[in-house]
This record gives C-alpha cells, structure tokens and sequence, in this order.
C-alpha cells in the first residue's frame, strides 16, 4: 500500500514538472508575432488589445509590426512586458496620437502621455508618437521609464513636456530621430542619447529640463544632432535644471543663431549653478557662441570629451567586448 501511495506521489510530481516546462520553456506555444492594421488585415485593429495579448516576461522577444495608419488611442506597455519590439510600416504613415493634457478633469502631467512604455528592453522604429492636445500646457507625447529603451527613426511630436524619460537608473537611446516641441519638452531623470537627431523648437522657451540624480554621471546627452526653429522663434536656450544636479550636454551639434548667447538657464536659483551640468562641445553654426555662455556652465575639453562614448554612457559592463543592447 505504502509503494502504491508513493508511486502516486512520484507521478503526480511528474505531471506537474511537465506542465511547468511546458509553461515555461517551450516558447513555441505562446505568440511571438503581431499585426495590427486599422483595416483588419492584422491580427488586431489596435495597438494596446495587441499589448493586451503579448505574454508576461516573454521567453524570446515580441514584435509588434504596424501597418500605416492613425492610431488614436491611450497605449500602455507595462513593467511585466519586456522585451518587445515596435515595427512601423514608414514613420510619416504609422501614427499613435491622442490628446490628453495636464489640467483634463484631474488629469496630471505624468498622466497625460500618448504612450507609455515601461518594459525593459524595448525597442521602435518607424513610428511618429504624437500628443495633439496643442498649446495647452503639459502634455507628453512619450512617458519612457523602461531601462534599455532605443528609438530609431522615430518621430515624436508634442509642444510642452513632449518626452519624458523617466526612471533613475532607466538608460535609452534615440538615434535618428526627430523630437519637437516648445517647452522642456525634453525632461526627466534618466541618462539618455540623442544621436543623429533633429531637435525642432516651436516657441521661445527651453529644449530639456533634466533632473538627473546626483549620484548619476550622465544625464542627457546630444551627439551630433541639428537644432533648428520654426519662424516664430528669435531666442531659445538649450536648457534649465528641473532639479539641482541637471545634466544636459549637447557634442558637436549644430546649433541656429537663435539660440540665446548664454545658452543656460539657471530656472530661477542661483544654487542651482553650483550643482547643475551644462556643456557643449565643437558645436557648429551661428547659435554656438563659447565665449558668450553663462559662466556656470562647461566648454568640455578633449580629455573630458573622450569619456562622452555610448559604452561609457549607456554600457552594461565597460570592460565587456561582447555586443551591447543599443547597437542596432
């Protein structure tokens, strides 16, 4: 009786360890592959019902391929889904927009995003994120607080606070993108890239506003990217810090004349020229004026210009050959 009750036992357990490899590490059974279309030929017509019906902590990544179309809807990709990938048609034709804004019924800043993406590990390409509420106040396009995020051609159009990076400690990368707005419409915590991209402002007033933690050595830093204006504009800085250790470096970026000589802003508090980080390095075009920019802030030198790599910055391990998450 006592061999009959643990060959039970021996078999039960067996059944259960088979069914718990077959959640787990058999990647075959879950769908690794979306298509949504806005007319039906996907397997969804909206983005977040695709998002709805990705897997938790997926065993490979997911890609969501998005056929041209203007999505106007809220999405919403949280912390539990990681490791996803957004594919657009063409980045002009595969359009998420809405238009949500601070001060909409009892709606605040960080609640009034067009998209938010918080899986680790997430990349796009080809798709515009868009906040089209107007002139209206704080109104983000893009709340990104996942760590390892990367945007590749990519555009993002808002006016006040059009991306927020979100997240500490989140990491993310932009490259050859395009980012517009009026107001601090770069801002946030986290260390972010911006490579080869197009930095369009709308209106007199400030690109980023970092609040970079004081134990961070990187906050937002501009590679090679092209500042221009719209005609309404005649005098623009390159930032002001949100909170005392700011950080906002922009590298051999092109800059227009109507960027105003002193380029910084210390947001009304002269402390914060103790602690904030400004600098540029070999700028090009009329708007760069080395002599001419407030005193506080940085003209880095070659030494301190080397230390400015993507592996430096956005690196897991320094030391590691092995392939990092932002090379595409």
């Amino acid at each position: 009786m006592r061999n009959v009750i643990r060959l039970k036992y021996i078999l039960f357990f067996l059944f259960i360890s088979q069914f718990f490899f077959a959640q787990t590490a058999n990647p075959e059974k879950y769908k690794y592959q979306f298509v949504v279309a806005k007319d039906g030929s996907g397997d969804y017509k909206f983005i977040q019902d695709a998002i709805d019906a990705m897997r938790k902590f997926p065993l490979a990544p997911i890609t969501l391929y998005i056929k041209n179309g203007v999505y106007n809807e809220k999405i919403d990709l949280s912390a539990n889904n990681t490791d996803v990938i957004f594919i657009g048609e063409s980045v002009d034709k595969t359009v998420i927009t809405y238009n949500d804004y601070s001060g909409r019924g009892k709606m605040g800043t960080f609640d009034s995003y067009t998209a938010k993406i918080s899986g680790n590990r997430f990349k796009a390409e080809n798709i515009t994120f868009e906040n089209s509420a107007g002139r209206v106040g704080q109104a983000v396009a893009l709340y990104v607080d996942a760590d390892k995020a990367v945007f590749k051609n990519c555009k993002f159009l808002g006016n006040q606070d059009t991306i927020y990076h979100g997240g500490e400690y989140s990491r993310q990368f932009f490259v050859d993108c395009h980012i517009e707005g009026t107001t601090d419409f770069i801002f946030g915590p986290a260390t972010a890239v911006f490579k080869n991209c197009t930095i369009l402002c709308k209106a007199n007033s400030y690109i980023t506003a970092p609040n970079t933690p004081k134990d961070k050595e990187f906050g937002f830093v501009f590679m090679d990217c092209k500042v221009s204006v719209t005609s309404e504009v005649d005098k623009m800085y390159l930032g002001r810090p949100w909170r005392a250790w700011a950080k906002s470096v922009f590298i051999k970026c092109e800059l227009p004349k109507q960027i105003a000589p002193q380029a910084w802003d210390n947001w009304g508090n002269v402390e914060n020229e103790k602690t904030a980080f400004f600098a540029e390095y070999e700028c090009s075009g009329e708007g760069f004026r080395p002599k001419e920019r407030a005193p506080w802030t940085h003209q880095l030198k070659k030494a301190e210009a080397e230390r400015y790599t993507l592996k430096t910055i956005l690196g897991s391990n320094s030391k590691s050959s092995e392939k990092e998450w932002y090379e595409l």
